[in-house]
Order: C-alpha cells, then structure tokens, then sequence
C-alpha cells in the first residue's frame, strides 16, 4: 500500500475548520482507493506569531522536506499586521521549497454561481499556471529619500530564462495531459514590458515549436485577458503567465466560477514538496461558527491527490463535489447562507466520494 507523509496547518480563523472536512474528505478516498495518509499537524499561524513573534522557523522547513505535501488551511489574523504572516509563512516556504508553480483550476460547478449572463460549467473549465517564485515578488529594488517629497521606490519584474522556461514547460504539459483544446495562452504585457515580456514571448514560442508541436499557441495582453475572461471565459484551455499577473488574474477566475467558496489552488514544486490551499482567506468574522464553505478546502485535497498521483481518488474528489453542489442541499456558496453546516457540506461529499 502506499503511503503519504503529509504536513498539515490549519492556521488562523476559519483555516482550522475547512481542513478538518478536506481531511474527512481524504479519509474516505483513502479508505476507497487503498492508500495511506499520515499527518502531521503544525500550528503556524498568526495565534503562534502573537504568542511566541515566530512565523515560520528554519527548522520547519527542514521538516517540510522530509514530507510528500503539505495542506493548509488558511493564513491571516485581524491583530497581525498585513505582510508579516504573508510574507513569513507564504512566501518563505514558497520561495524555500522552491515551489515554482502557482496552479489554478477554474471550474464552475453549478450555472447559478457564476455571475456572467448565460454561461454554463461548460463554458468555465480552463487553468491557470502562473509563475510562483520570480517577478516583481522577488523584492528587488528599495527606496531612497524615504519620507521626503523627493521619495523614490522600485521594485523590479526581474526573470531569467531558466524560470521562466520551467514554468512556460510545465504548462505545456499541463495542456497536454488536459488533451481538451490543446491550447496554451501565454498572458503578458509585452507592448508596454518589452525586455521581460519578450523572454516570455520568445520562451512560449521556441519551446511549443520545439517540443510540443501538438499544442496551439495563443497571446493576450493582460488587460484583454481581463475582458474575455468575462466575455467569452470559453475560449480557454490553460494559461501561463508571470508571478503578478498571475496573482491578478486568478481572482476574477474564483468569482467566474462562482467564488472563493470552491476555487483551490496548489504551489506546486514538480520535483519536491507541494503545498495545496483554498483560495478564500481566513474569514476571522466566521470563526467557529460552522458556516464557512469548505469546498474550496476539499478541491485543494483533491489537487493534492492528483499531484501525488492518486489521480482515480482526485477524480472521485472532483466528482463527489460536482454531486454534492449540484444535489439541491446546498442552496448557496456563500457562508453562512449554503442551508447546510460546515461539518454537513464535509460529510454530504465525504459519502459521495
């Protein structure tokens, strides 16, 4: 039987309780499918900076390694400053486990949760692949003359060929393992970001023409992806794009698909340790009051599943949720108004799996 070492962080907030329903769910798939889970459980979040002014210690990171995935729940607390958890759980363990791809499947599930006049789940169904470690996130650059009327700042998109070649592969294969329209659309600003914008151009070119003649090549400039993601959303397979557009994008994909309540995400390293997250933040004004939706959270487990290679068990994932939103017992996505319980959207896709 095989078995999966994996780390889990519920974090703050409502963290703690959607994980606890992608668990139950995890549960029931390995029960079905004949594998192993083993957890190990952290509390990394803003409850620990509060006590103890530790984010994320060097130390877990290590520990990180040794796993096969890690899950978390959520980050963000209303008594720690903007950033500090963010850039200190996040971005640390983004950048340290080298976890290169942001991945974002945009799947609506159910005509009544998206807002765009007369689109179905069949029209909704593309990813995104967005460059995770590169960009303008790097924080290169700085200020000079701070707190002057002659203040500068910068902060530099810098990428070199061989992150950018990773990331524009890896979404190659991506489409091509899809095998739906077999194109990928590569998202810039190369009008106006000319150096950098170039390198992405020249990299999606060379290396479709190259190795992977079966794949259709497509360009939008950011802003126009903008405006067909809500006019025509249909037109999309995968996307691969940069570290900030990427982040900027992958939010009007959630509300197309009917919101946070169910968009997922993993940052994912193809050659090491992944981590897998719902997209909605902690929600610290619903916490503990067993109506926050944890559907999201239970995709994240199935993404988990397929990136380890339990891709049976992240199908029946999949499918369960497309079961349980589409049974007529939850009456909406949004917490507090789903007419089920956290713990009963949890069980209801748990039986379904």
């Amino acid at each position: 039987m095989k078995s999966y070492n994996i780390a889990v962080i519920g974090g703050d907030g409502t963290g703690p309780e959607v994980t606890r329903e992608a668990l139950k769910v995890l549960d029931a798939a390995q029960r079905k499918f004949g594998f192993k889970l083993h957890y190990t459980h952290y509390d990394f979040g803003g409850a620990r900076y509060l006590k103890t002014g530790e984010t994320l210690p060097d130390s877990a990171i290590e520990e990180f390694r040794k796993q096969h995935a890690i899950f978390l729940g959520a980050i963000g607390h209303p008594d720690v400053k903007p950033g500090i958890l963010e850039c200190g759980i996040l971005l640390k363990a983004r950048f340290a486990l080298d976890q290169y791809i942001n991945l974002r499947p945009v799947k609506l599930y159910r005509t009544e949760d998206c807002p765009l006049k007369d689109k179905t789940p069949q029209d909704v169904d593309f990813v995104v692949v967005r460059e995770n470690t590169g960009g303008i996130y790097t924080g290169v650059g700085g200020v000079v003359q701070k707190g002057t009327p002659m203040e500068i700042a910068t902060q530099v998109m810098i990428y070199g060929r061989p992150v950018v070649e990773r990331c524009v592969r890896y979404a190659y294969e991506v489409t091509r393992r899809r095998n739906k329209k077999k194109m990928l659309t590569l998202v810039h600003k190369c009008n106006v970001l000319t150096h950098a914008g170039d390198l992405w151009v020249r990299t999606h070119k060379e290396i479709g023409d190259q190795d992977y003649p079966d794949i259709k090549q497509d360009y939008n400039h950011v802003d126009a992806c903008t405006m067909w993601f809500v006019k025509q959303p249909e037109w999309y397979d995968v996307i691969v794009t940069e570290n900030l557009f990427g982040d900027i994008i992958t939010d009007l994909a959630a509300i197309i698909q009917g919101g946070l309540g169910v968009a997922a995400g993993g940052n994912i390293n193809p050659e090491g340790v992944s981590m897998f997250e719902p997209m909605g933040g902690s929600a610290p004004k619903y916490t503990g009051q067993n109506v926050i939706n944890p559907i999201a959270a239970i995709n994240a487990a199935g993404m988990m599943l397929d990136t380890l290679g339990e891709r049976e068990a992240a199908a029946a994932i999949d499918a369960a949720v497309t079961t349980a939103l589409n049974s007529g017992k939850i009456k909406s996505l949004a917490a507090g108004r789903m007419g089920l319980s956290t713990t009963q959207v949890g069980d209801l896709v748990a039986a379904t799996v």
